[in-house]
């Protein structure tokens, strides 16, 4: 599955590359919602995938400081 593999390569990610990630992928979600506004976004379904890319990363970044404590 797609999934567990991300999620296994984002286990292996520090806190500051795993806070790029987050970045990027509120960016892009930032982006693609705009394109869906003005019409030219041909894939919808790119919204929901990027939305719970956002969400592992979090859930990860979350697991790792109460891992820390």
């Amino acid at each position: 599955m797609k999934a567990t593999k991300y999620l296994d390569e984002l286990r292996n990610h520090s806190v500051i590359e795993l806070q790029e990630e987050l970045v990027a992928a509120k960016k892009e979600l930032f982006n693609l919602r705009f394109q869906n506004a003005t019409n030219q976004l041909e894939n919808t379904g790119r919204i929901k995938e990027v939305r719970r890319n956002i969400a592992r990363v979090q859930t990860i970044m979350t697991e790792q400081a109460v891992a820390k404590n």
